[in-house]
This record gives C-alpha cells, structure tokens and sequence, in this order.
C-alpha cells in the first residue's frame, strides 16, 4: 500500500509511520509542524518508501499519488494546544478534513478519520458506546477540538454517502506513549513530568473522575485494521481499563518511586467525569483489543521522559 498520513510528524501519526513502513509499504507524511516534531520522524527521512512534505492540510494539500489509503490525524489534540489555536483547530476538522477526503476521492483510496473520545463530551452514558451522540457544550473553551471532530465526522460520511468514497472513523481514547511532549499536558504527560522532578502533582477536582488509558501500540494495531478493511464505523479505540484519576496519580508515584505529593486544583470547565470506551465493536469487527496493560504502558513512557532530562528541565 501507499499511505498519506496527515499529522504524521505527530505523536501518534510518527508511530503509525513506524509501523507501515515496518511492514514494506510507502507513505507520505505530510505535516505543518504546528505541534507536531521533525526529531518524531527523523529516523525516517532516509528510509526507501518515505516521504515527508512539509504542508497545512487546511490551506492547500498537493501530494503525488496514487494513493490506496489517506489516515487524517491531523489535529492539535491536547488542551494547551488547541486552546493556543483554536481557529487552527477548527480549520483542520473542517477545510483540512475536506481536502484530505478529496485526495482519497481523487485516488480511490481507503479514509480513516481519527476522531476522538472528546465527541462524547461529558457522557451520561458509561461506559461510551458508538451510537451514544454525546454531552458536548458547543460554545465551551473545548468546543474547537469537541465540535472540529463531529463536523468532521460528518463531513466524512457526507463524503461517504454523496461521494462514494470507502470512509472509515475511528474514535480515540486517551493515548499515551514514547514521543508525547513533555509539555503536552494531560494527565499522562503531566504526572509523569511532575514525578520526575520532584513537584506535586496536579489532581483537578477531587480525583474521582476516571479515564481510560490506551498505550500507543495498541492503538496503532487498531488503525492498520481499520486501514486495511471496510467498515465504515464509528469504532471506538481505547483500553477499557478505568482508573480514577487519583489512583491513576498513585500508579504514576508508584513507578517513578517518587516523594511528591499531590495537589488537588478546580476541575476545568466542560472537563469529563467518566471516560471509558466500550470496545465490543472493535473487538468483534477488527478483531482488535488492547494486550499492554497500563503499568507496563507507563513503565515504558517513564523510561522514554527519563531519557529526556533536559526537555522535561524546561518546564521549570
């Protein structure tokens, strides 16, 4: 296969790069750089089959073809990034999401949307299954990244229905793993970068919220099946495996063997309650659950920031 991945110099775009290219097939990457890291791919820029192009899928994407897939994970997807750009965030879920479905129109190609848990807003169903429509606020300081991907979830299967194109959505919970910037800030990132050096970590409201939390290599299984099948979803990605997030605090202290205590802050505005995935769609479509269990998953992310003193020093 030959693959355009948008976000590709992203997070998880790097690691589904990664991973298509261990498998012999060609891709672009193309990415503006706006949040997403060059030293992501660098190891991949002489690789036979890879190709990065530098490029704001919103304004304009001029890639060679043919193409047999399009993955479009082009988003800023933490807080502090979208809250920095929302219009940015908001053209991306729009224009850009437009012009990446036009490329797979223009080459018949397989296209997969990351979407987000985020479409659920604060859930008053629990777990999140795929037909819930959620609890968003429209108008929220979240509302550029919770609205950008429902407008794009519509536009794919706008596409999908007038255009005939082979969509597909994936909807992704919490992910974590090597490569998150250390100023990311959420809740993985943060405890992480708070244990490691000693500062009290941030807990908002009272810690009884949970979260679900998926290690990056599961979720890139998840999107190559996606990829390389038909089902047109949405289908929810993400480890089932709930935790408070005190408890989750507490795992974090645990592996870090770290002394730092913790410090309960105001919930933010519109921030979740309870966020876990219900994955039976998944499982039985794709085949697919998550197999690392979040001690390991964290174990591994510790490694990785411990490896990173000086960036992680720079948070002050």
């Amino acid at each position: 296969m030959r693959t355009l991945v948008t976000g590709g110099a992203g997070f998880i775009g790097s690691h589904l790069c990664d991973a298509l290219i261990a498998r012999g097939d060609e891709v672009v990457c193309a990415d503006n750089l706006s949040t997403g890291r060059m030293e992501n791919i660098a190891h991949l820029l002489d690789r036979p089959g890879f190709k990065f192009v530098q490029a704001d899928v919103s304004a304009e994407l001029e890639v060679t073809g043919p193409f047999d897939a399009v993955a479009h994970l082009a988003s800023p997807a933490s807080p502090p990034h979208y809250l920095r750009l929302p219009l940015e965030t908001l053209a991306v879920g729009s224009k850009g999401t437009e012009n990446a479905l036009r490329v797979a129109h223009q080459h018949g190609a397989r296209f997969v949307l990351a979407s987000t848990s985020e479409v659920y807003g604060d859930p008053a169903m629990h777990p999140q299954q795929e037909s819930y429509w959620g609890n968003v606020n429209p108008i929220g300081p979240r509302s550029v990244y919770d609205e950008a991907k429902r407008f794009a979830e519509a536009l794919t299967f706008a596409w999908r229905r007038s255009r005939a194109v082979n969509t597909g959505i994936i909807r992704i919970f919490n992910t974590y793993g090597p490569r998150m910037s250390a100023a990311d800030g959420r809740i993985v990132t943060n405890f992480i970068t708070q244990a490691l050096t000693g500062r009290s970590l941030t807990v908002y409201g009272d810690g009884s919220q949970t979260r679900s939390f998926c290690y990056v290599e599961d979720l890139v299984v998840g999107i190559l099946r996606m990829l390389d099948g038909t089902e047109p979803g949405p289908i929810n990605l993400g480890n089932p495996e709930e935790f408070t997030v005190a408890d989750f605090a507490t795992l974090v202290l645990e592996l870090t063997a770290s002394g730092s205590a913790i410090e309960f802050r105001p919930l933010p505005a519109d921030d979740p309650t309870r966020r876990c995935p219900d994955i039976s769609a998944a499982t039985r479509l794709l085949g697919w659950h998550p197999t690392i269990s979040a001690k390991e998953g964290v174990r591994h992310t510790v490694d990785w920031f411990r490896s990173r003193p000086d960036e992680i020093a720079s948070l002050g």
